[in-house]
């Protein structure tokens, strides 16, 4: 099959001379390009195209009416950003290039760093390019994996990306965000505020959209997680025909130390860190002390630090509830695949969250668990925060409603009202589960994919006496408790326990009790604010 694939794409890329053709008239991307791209990804991150064909297809992309009808773009979320720069490459006379090959422990999916091999160069040699076969064998090299290279690299084949500063104009549409539990987003929109919005692909095509925040995680360096800019390059080598298109030649790729707005703050914070090490990062902006999450939306929006609690609470809970249904794709693969089917296995992997171990990285979530359970971690501890600013009637929060109690209830009733999630269990019946029931059993949800489906849900009572897993399956997931209440993701430590290392709280299985993450609770036993004193004027 990839012999034909191959020989298809031959014939193909042979009948490029067409007036559509990808012809590359620039040497490199400028500031107008890069520009001129953002605004491209905006326009469809701002639309209400729903999956990858819609979003190509759909009058947000200026250029959707230029492609032949046949051209089936279906992107998971490593392919898109990728597609996204190829197809906006193709429509504007720029070179592209991408890496194609890989090594590294983390070469699959997950695991350890990974190194850049090889790359391809997407070159014209005569008579232009044929784009849609071109941007196909792209979407075909790349995966999460790619992104997965150390951040601080200084020799070898240069990755695709870069590690930006965070400061306003560096983090913008067309910026990728990769979560090392194999998940990558794409920057759409930056508010004035800071926030930071992103859309994403899934394994089925469809498109979603959320808010960047604490459910990325704060991965080492040497994963490359969080934010990354494309790598500037400049083809070389090159001339020109009649027609002034570039032909031949070869891109060479800017090293860290060449790009102006490089920077690995992200990783080890904006204050000294002789030893570069990512647990004691420390972020200050103006000499004020913040969290990693609230440092990047200070920093991107140049110093604003306005809330204003009901739209944060509206927009939290859609990236949460975005996050919850994700999940529900992999478990279900899990269950479709039988994987619940299998007897458990002596021991976990050396390391749940960054593992070799094909079938439970294909199949199990703690990393996306752990990823949801931050989310609304998080946000429990912001949200908090923002009411009792409001209390005090800190000026940083911005409210002109008349009762915030009542707005934040009536927001978190229609938020939770529009959030649900159907499962199919055991038996083959519907289970149907409401956004107050997923919050509540957040930590009862199992990431093993050797338990049933109900266990993968937190199912007790009668919603779990369909589940067929034996005894000794239930006292796995009874043992595995202070992992799922475990909310960071522990890289590079051993974690291979037996049953019994897990029931003797073996080091680095987790912790005793979860942190609070019911929103619903808080927002109804928030406190009220005291009566206005005004100031005595100075001096009387």
């Amino acid at each position: 099959m990839r012999v034909l694939a191959i020989v298809v794409l031959f014939v193909l890329c042979a009948n490029a001379a067409h007036a559509g053709a990808w012809r590359i008239t620039k040497d490199h991307w400028s500031e107008a390009d890069e520009k001129g791209f953002s605004e491209f990804v905006q326009s469809i991150g701002e639309s209400d195209c729903n999956t990858s064909q819609s979003c190509v297809r759909g009058k947000a992309n200026p250029y959707h009416g230029t492609d032949p009808r046949s051209f089936d773009i279906d992107a998971d979320c490593a392919k898109w950003p990728y597609f996204l720069r190829a197809y906006y490459a193709s429509k504007n006379g720029l070179p592209f290039s991408f890496v194609n090959g890989i090594s590294g422990e983390g070469n699959q999916k997950f695991g350890g760093s990974n190194n850049a091999t090889s790359r391809h160069d997407i070159t014209d040699h005569g008579g232009g390019i044929n784009a849609p076969p071109t941007i196909l064998q792209v979407m075909a090299s790349v995966f999460s994996g790619t992104y997965r290279t150390d951040a601080s690299e200084r020799k070898g084949v240069r990755s695709d990306f870069y590690s930006p500063k965070l400061q306003p104009g560096s983090i913008r549409p067309g910026t990728a965000i990769y979560d090392v539990n194999g998940h990558v987003g794409i920057v759409y929109k930056v508010d004035s505020d800071g926030r930071i919005y992103y859309m994403d692909a899934h394994p089925d095509f469809s498109i979603t959209r959320s808010v960047y925040g604490a459910q990325f995680g704060h991965p080492p360096a040497r994963l490359g997680g969080g934010f990354k800019n494309w790598r500037p390059f400049r083809l070389v080598g090159a001339h020109r025909d009649g027609s002034g298109a570039l032909i031949g030649g070869h891109t060479v790729y800017a090293d860290n130390n060449q790009i102006a707005d490089f920077g690995l703050e992200q990783y080890y914070g904006t204050e000294p860190n002789p030893k570069n090490d990512e647990n004691k990062a420390r972020y200050t902006y103006n000499g004020v002390e913040l969290g990693p999450f609230e440092y990047v939306r200070v920093a991107v929006s140049g110093g604003k630090t306005s809330y204003n609690p009901v739209y944060e609470l509206k927009m939290t809970m859609k990236t949460l509830c975005n996050d919850l249904n994700d999940r529900a794709q992999y478990v279900t693969q899990a269950i479709v695949e039988h994987i619940e089917k299998k007897a458990h296995p002596a021991r976990l992997p050396d390391n749940i969250y960054e593992t070799g171990n094909l079938e439970w990285e294909t199949y199990s979530t703690p990393s996306r668990d752990a990823r949801i359970k931050t989310g609304f971690a998080q946000f429990y501890k912001d949200l908090k925060n923002m009411i009792e600013l409001w209390i005090e009637r800190d000026p940083r929060i911005v409210y002109d409603g008349l009762v915030l109690k009542a707005d934040l209830v009536q927001t978190y009733e229609e938020a939770a009202a529009s959030c649900t999630m159907t499962y199919v269990s055991t038996q083959q019946r519907p289970v149907t589960l409401t956004f107050d029931e997923m919050m509540s059993r957040l930590f009862a949800m199992s990431f093993d994919p050797y338990h049933c489906v109900e266990l993968r849900w937190g199912a007790t009572g009668d919603e779990l006496s369909s589940c067929s897993d034996s005894s000794s399956k239930r006292r796995w997931y009874a043992a595995e408790q202070r992992l799922r209440n475990q909310i960071d993701r522990t890289y590079g430590v051993y974690m291979g326990f037996d049953i019994g290392d897990l029931e003797r709280a073996a080091p680095h299985s987790g912790v005793d009790s979860p942190p609070p993450v019911n929103i619903k609770s808080l927002i109804d036993g928030m406190g009220e604010r005291t009566a206005f004193q005004p100031m005595t004027p100075v001096g009387r």
